[in-house]
C-alpha cells in the first residue's frame, strides 16, 4: 500500500460524496471533464472540452471547480502522509540530517571541540509571517487534519472500516462547508492560525535534541551538551508595514496570546516530567503536579520538589528563571547517575524551555521607514527641537539624531497623551516593553525598518523607543535593487557611529534582505545576484567593523519570492557570510506544508540545520573573478530584458487582461491590503499578488523571466562550469528549473484568449511564449538534463497534477471572460471566481 492506493481511496470517497450530495448527473459531469482533459493532454482535439466549459451554468461551474479543488486537497494530504511514511521508515544515516552534517564536518577536518563551538555560535531563527498565501479557512484545515489522522489506518491491511467512515464523514462535511472566508481575517485570526503549528514543532524539538546528542556521540565518540541552535519568532501582530489593523491594542492582544500558549505548553511539559521523574530515597506516594499547593511533595522526591515550584510559578504567571533552573536540575541528575532519565525524561521539557520559554515566540515590530520618519518628525516638532525634520538633508538628520541619542532626556512630557499618529508609532514599543518585563527579553525580537534607504532610517526607531524607556535593536530591511546596492555603504556608515555602537553593544547586528521587491524591481537573475553581492559586501563591512552579524532572509514560498528548499537556499549563500547564524521567514501555506505533523516538522528543521552547519563551516572565499564578472554582465543583461518588458507602455494592460489580478484583490485571505498606499501602480502592488497572478495563469514569469538573456552573456561552457562548482549558481538554476517545470505553456495559452483587442497584446504574448521556450532550452543545456531530471519525485508530482488542474484553469478563464464582458460582472461571478483561485492554488501547491 502506498500513495497511489491512498489517492485512489480518497478519490473514490469524494466521488461517492458527490453522487450522494449532487446527484449522478453531476458526478458524470466531473468524470467526463476529467476524461476530456486527459485526452487533450495526450494531444487530442480540445473542441469538445471547450464546448463543455462554455456551456456550464454558474452553479455547475462553481461545483466543478470545487470538486477538483477538493480532489487536490485530499491528494495533498496523501502526499503529506507519504512523506511521513517514508521518513518514519528510514534507517541508517538520513541524508541532510544532523548526523550527516556532523559526518561531513568531520570529513572536512572539523574536530569535536570546533563542532561544539560552531553549534554554540550559530542560531537558526524561523519567523512566522502573516503574508496572504494561506487561502484555506481554519474550519477547512481542521477537517483536513482529521482526515489526515485516519489515512494511516487505510495504508495497511486489514483496512479499518471505521476510519474509512470517519474520512467519508469529514469529506461529506467539507462539501457543505464554505471554502471562502466571508470576511477578511483579523490580525488575531492570523496570529492564532500561525500559532497552531507550535504544537507539532513542540513535539519535534525533543526528538531533534536527542538526534543531535546521539549523532555527536556516534561521530565524535564523546557526549556533548550542545543545544539545538533554534529560535522562533513572529511578525503576526507586530508587522505594521502597510497594515492599519496592527494597532498597539492588536500587539497587546498578540503578546497576551503568546504568554497564554506558552503557559499551556510549559505546564503540560512540566506535569509530564513530574509524572516521569519519580525518583526518591524512600517509597512514598505523593500528589500529582496539577494538584496545586495543597498537594505537598515530600522532600525525599527532590526532582518533583523543583518541578512543583516551577509548575506553580508558571501557572500563576510569575516570571521565573525557568531555563537556568532546569539546566541545574539536569546537571544534578547527571551527577547522581540518572543519565538515562535526564536524556529521556527531562529532555522534552528542557528542549521546550530552551526554545519557547515563557514567551513562546519573539514578536518583531516592523514599520515602513516613512512612518517612523514621520513619527520622529512629529516628536521633534512637538518638543521644539526641529520644526521640519523631514526636510533636512541626510547628514543633518544624522547629526540631530545622534545628538539626541546621546542625551537621556525624553522629548515628550511624562504622562501627557500623545497625538494619535505618534501613539500609533510609539504604542507597539510600549507593549513589547511591558511583555518583556513580564516574561523576559525573549518576548520581543527586533524592530525591522522596511524600505531602509539611509542611516537615519535605522536611527529613528531608537529615538521612539527611548520615549518609553526601552532598548530595541533596529534591523534595516533592504528591498529594492537600488537599496541592495547601497546597503553595504549604509551599514558601514551606521557601524561607524559611536552613538549607534553604544546601543548595539556586543549584540549581533541583523540585516534583512527582501527577495520579493528586488525580484519585482529587477527580475529573477538580477535580484539573486544583487542579494549575493549585498551579503558578501555587508559581511566584509561587519568583519572590518568588528561586529558579529546575521542575515535575515525575507523569503516567500514561490521561486519568484525567494522560495525553494531551505537547505538548498542556505547552502547557496556566499561563502563566509554566515556568522552568527541565519534568519528566515516562514509564510502562508509553507507553515502547513512543513509543520502540520511532528515528523514533517522534524525533517524540515533538520534539513535547515544541516544546511546551516555546513554553510557556516565553509571558509570565506570569493568565487573566481571571471565568474563574478560573468554574473555582473548576466545580471545587467537580465535586468535590462526584464525592465524592457515591465516598462513597455502596453505591458500593464496586458498584465491586467491575462492574469486575475483584479479578482485576487477581492480575496479575503489577509488583513493587509494588496497594495501599499497611493494611486494603483505596478510599483505599489505588493509582491505577493504580483507573483500569485502569474502563478494562477501558469506563466510563473517572476521565477524565470530574463534568465535567458543572462545565460547568453555567460556562455554555455562557463555556465556549465559554474553550475558544477558554485553552490550559489547551482541553487539559482535549480530554483529556475522548478519554476519553469511548474509553468504550463498549454494553460497560459488559454489565458491569452482573454486579450481581445488589447493594444500590443499579440506582440507581448508571442514574446513571452518564445522567451519561455528559449529559457527552457538554455537551462537544460547548462544542467545537462530535462527540467528536474535530477529530482524525479518532484517532476512526477507536477506531471500527475497538471491534467487535474486543467479543468479549474479552463473554468477560471471562462468565468473571467464572462465577468469582463458584463457591467458589474465581477460582482455576479465573484464566488465561482474565488473558488477557482483557491482550487488552482491547491493544485500547484503554491499561492504567492
Amino acid at each position: 500500500m502506498g500513495i497511489r492506493s491512498d489517492v485512489n481511496l480518497l478519490g473514490r470517497t469524494l466521488g461517492q460524496v458527490l453522487k450522494e450530495q449532487e446527484g449522478e448527473a453531476f458526478f458524470e459531469l466531473v468524470e467526463r471533464t476529467r476524461a476530456l482533459v486527459r485526452d487533450v493532454r495526450a494531444g487530442g482535439d480540445d473542441r469538445e472540452l471547450r464546448d463543455l466549459i462554455a456551456g456550464l451554468n454558474e452553479a455547475d461551474a462553481s461545483n466543478l471547480a470545487r470538486a477538483f479543488t477538493w480532489y487536490f486537497q485530499l491528494v495533498n494530504l496523501a502526499e503529506e502522509y507519504e512523506r511521513v511514511r517514508v521518513l518514519s521508515a528510514q534507517t541508517g544515516v538520513r541524508p541532510q540530517s544532523l548526523e550527516q552534517a556532523l559526518l561531513d564536518l568531520k570529513a572536512q577536518g572539523v574536530g569535536a571541540d570546533e563542532a561544539e563551538a560552531l553549534l554554540a555560535r550559530l542560531e537558526l531563527e524561523l519567523t512566522f509571517t502573516a503574508h496572504p498565501t494561506e487561502m484555506r479557512r481554519r474550519t477547512v484545515r481542521n477537517h483536513l487534519v482529521e482526515v489526515a489522522r485516519d489515512i494511516p489506518q487505510l495504508s495497511s491491511p486489514p483496512i479499518d472500516e471505521a476510519a474509512g467512515e470517519r474520512i467519508a464523514a469529514h469529506v461529506e462535511a467539507l462539501w457543505r462547508t464554505p471554502e471562502l472566508r466571508r470576511l477578511k481575517p483579523t490580525v488575531q485570526d492570523e496570529v492564532k492560525g500561525g500559532l497552531n503549528y507550535v504544537t507539532s514543532i513542540a513535539q519535534a524539538l525533543p526528538m531533534l535534541q536527542r538526534d543531535l546528542s546521539r549523532a555527536f556521540a556516534r561521530v565524535y565518540g564523546r557526549p556533548t551538551d550542545a543545544r539545538l541552535p533554534l529560535r522562533f519568532s513572529s511578525w503576526m501582530g507586530g508587522d505594521r508595514d502597510g497594515n492599519p489593523f496592527v494597532t498597539p491594542q492588536a500587539t497587546r492582544e498578540t503578546l497576551a496570546l503568546h504568554r497564554e500558549r506558552a503557559r499551556e505548553l510549559m505546564l503540560r511539559a512540566i506535569s509530564q516530567a513530574y509524572a516521569d521523574l519519580s525518583q526518591e530515597d524512600e517509597t512514598q506516594e505523593d500528589g500529582p503536579a496539577e494538584g496545586g499547593d495543597s498537594a505537598q511533595t515530600p522532600e525525599h522526591a527532590p526532582y518533583r520538589t523543583e518541578l512543583r515550584e516551577l509548575h506553580n510559578a508558571v501557572r500563576d504567571g510569575r516570571t521565573v528563571e525557568l531555563l537556568p533552573r532546569l539546566e541545574a536540575l539536569r546537571g544534578r541528575m547527571e551527577a547522581e547517575g540518572q543519565h538515562r532519565s535526564a536524556e529521556q525524561l527531562l529532555t522534552p521539557l528542557l528542549s521546550l524551555a530552551r526554545v519557547f520559554g515563557q514567551h513562546l515566540v519573539s514578536l518583531d515590530i516592523r514599520e515602513h521607514s516613512g512612518q517612523t520618519g514621520a513619527a520622529v518628525a512629529e516628536l521633534l516638532r512637538a518638543a521644539g527641537v526641529e520644526a521640519d525634520y523631514l526636510a533636512l538633508p541626510e547628514h543633518a538628520k544624522q547629526e540631530l539624531l545622534t545628538r539626541e541619542l546621546g542625551s537621556r532626556r525624553p522629548l515628550w512630557p511624562a504622562g501627557e497623551p500623545m497625538p494619535e499618529a505618534l501613539e500609533t508609532a510609539v504604542g507597539p514599543i510600549r507593549e513589547v516593553r511591558d511583555a518583556a518585563r513580564q516574561v523576559g527579553p525573549g518576548a520581543f525580537g527586533h524592530y525591522v525598518i522596511s524600505m531602509s534607504e539611509s542611516v537615519s532610517d535605522v536611527l529613528e526607531p531608537l529615538l521612539l523607543a527611548r520615549e518609553v524607556g526601552f532598548r530595541v535593536l533596529p534591523v534595516p530591511l533592504f528591498e529594492t535593487l537600488g537599496d541592495l546596492e547601497r546597503a553595504p555603504q549604509v551599514v558601514w556608515e551606521l557601524l561607524s557611529l559611536p552613538e549607534y555602537r553604544a546601543v548595539l553593544g556586543g549584540d549581533v547586528q541583523e540585516i534583512m534582505l527582501g527577495y520579493s521587491d528586488s525580484n519585482k524591481d529587477a527580475g529573477f537573475l538580477a535580484a539573486n545576484w544583487a542579494l549575493h553581492e549585498a551579503q558578501r559586501k555587508i559581511s566584509d563591512v561587519c568583519r572590518r567593523a568588528g561586529v558579529h552579524w546575521r542575515f535575515f532572509h525575507g523569503r516567500g514560498t514561490s521561486i519568484g519570492r525567494g522560495g525553494g528548499p531551505a537547505s538548498r537556499a542556505i547552502l547557496g549563500q556566499p561563502a563566509g557570510t554566515i556568522d552568527a547564524g541565519i534568519r528566515i521567514t516562514e509564510q502562508g501555506e509553507a507553515l502547513a506544508d512543513k509543520y502540520s505533523h511532528p515528523v514533517l516538522a522534524r525533517r524540515n528543521l533538520e534539513q535547515a540545520l544541516y544546511g546551516l552547519m555546513l554553510a557556516a563551516a565553509r571558509p570565506t572565499q570569493d568565487p573566481p573573478q571571471a565568474w563574478m564578472d560573468a554574473m555582473d554582465r548576466a545580471a545587467s543583461s537580465s535586468a535590462g530584458a526584464y525592465r524592457a518588458l515591465v516598462d513597455d507602455p502596453e505591458f500593464i494592460g496586458f498584465f491586467e487582461r491575462v492574469t486575475p489580478i483584479h479578482e485576487i484583490s477581492r480575496l479575503n485571505i489577509a488583513s493587509r491590503p494588496v497594495r501599499r498606499p497611493g494611486a494603483p501602480t505596478l510599483g505599489n502592488l505588493r509582491a505577493i499578488p504580483w507573483v500569485m497572478s502569474w502563478t494562477q495563469n501558469r506563466a510563473n514569469l517572476p521565477g524565470w523571466y530574463g534568465l535567458h538573456a543572462g545565460l547568453g552573456e555567460i556562455g554555455l561552457e562557463t555556465a556549465r562550469d559554474m553550475y558544477a562548482n558554485w553552490p550559489f549558481f547551482r541553487t539559482v538554476l535549480d530554483n529556475a528549473q522548478m519554476s519553469l517545470a511548474k509553468s504550463d505553456p498549454l494553460i497560459f495559452t488559454e489565458y491569452l484568449q482573454l486579450l481581445g483587442d488589447v493594444a500590443g497584446g499579440e506582440r507581448l504574448a508571442a514574446h513571452l511564449q518564445q522567451a519561455y521556450r528559449d529559457t527552457v532550452e538554455a537551462v537544460q543545456a547548462v544542467v545537462g538534463t530535462e527540467l528536474l531530471g535530477n529530482e524525479p519525485r518532484l517532476r512526477e508530482s507536477i506531471g500527475l497534477r497538471n491534467p487535474y488542474i486543467d479543468p479549474i484553469h479552463r473554468i477560471q478563464v471562462e468565468l473571467l471572460r464572462r465577468s469582463r464582458a458584463e457591467e458589474g460582472g465581477l460582482d455576479e461571478y465573484e464566488r465561482p471566481l474565488m473558488l477557482s483561485l483557491q482550487g488552482i492554488a491547491a493544485g500547484v501547491r503554491n499561492t504567492g
